[in-house]
């Protein structure tokens, strides 16, 4: 091979792969520092965008779960007040009940009729404050809520509400009932009694409700570890393969950084034909 001051044959190749080497080393880094082979368009678009589509998948289901938690909260608080309401007309059944005695004098009827008011009016304020997030399942304000099912906001689960207001469909005793006289405590204790079969029924399908959202949220979670894991296993790397790697890669640059710097100095000894 010809020896030239102008064209360093061995130098340029010892250059060029010593390139290379520190193109393969920053790339080792890069990986073990993110922890992801995969951490960029640049290192493998196809996987890196399904990856990415995972994300925000997974970032979207954060949306559902509150959702369904806010669902829940709506359900629980309803359900809370639905107890009291079921409770109260137990007492009220009692009350009533009492006040059908027809040798019951004046005085007890009247008591007993200024409580089971006082009882009738607890219905209507425990109803009216059963709102979680300004929603009310219990006083007809609403009819059903939805709450979020899916990433994509295409499926919901629906709540049906349950209007526990005094004189509705499910709690039938009257706002305004009494149990003044006998005939009134005859009519309020039927009316009490069919309200309480109601609100059991009603609350019985609150609970199936809130059950599902519970059910649903639990899945919701699964998912998102699921995912979670998926797109861990495209782009995480092996570390200890990684750190392997690293390794031969520093010793390697250092190999090359020698051979260039031996193959620049043959340009030198062409000096020695000129002493």
């Amino acid at each position: 091979m010809s020896l030239s001051v102008n064209t360093n044959a061995g130098a340029l190749i010892a250059l060029e792969n010593l390139n290379q080497t520190s193109q393969q080393l920053q790339q080792a880094q890069n990986i073990v520092s993110t922890g992801e082979a995969i951490s960029s368009a640049m290192d493998n678009g196809a996987v890196w965008a399904i990856a990415q589509g995972e994300r925000a998948t997974v970032g979207a289901l954060d949306s559902v779960k509150s959702s369904l938690q806010t669902g829940q909260s709506i359900i629980d608080v309803a359900n809370s007040a639905g107890t009291t309401v079921s409770n109260l007309l137990s007492q009220l059944q009692q009350k009533a009940l009492a006040a059908s005695d027809t040798s019951l004098d004046t005085a007890s009827r009247d008591s007993l009729n200024a409580d089971f008011v006082a009882l009738r009016n607890q219905i209507t304020s425990t109803v009216d404050n059963a709102t979680f997030n300004g929603v009310n399942l219990l006083n007809g304000s609403v009819t059903q809520i939805s709450s979020l099912a899916n990433a994509q906001g295409t499926s919901v689960l629906t709540t049906q509400a349950q209007n526990l207001s005094l004189s509705g469909t499910v709690v039938t005793l009257s706002a305004t009932a009494t149990i003044s006289t006998v005939t009134n405590a005859t009519n309020a204790l039927n009316a009490v009694a069919a309200s309480l079969a109601n609100v059991d029924n009603a609350l019985a399908s609150l609970g199936t409700a809130s059950k599902a959202l519970d059910t649903h949220l639990n899945f919701v979670s699964n998912l998102q570890d699921t995912l979670t894991t998926g797109v861990g296993n495209l782009v995480n790397a092996d570390l200890a393969k990684e750190s392997a790697t690293l390794q031969a890669l520093q010793t390697k640059q250092q190999l090359g950084i020698q051979a260039l710097s031996i193959a620049n100095s043959s340009s030198s000894a062409l000096l020695g034909l000129f002493r």
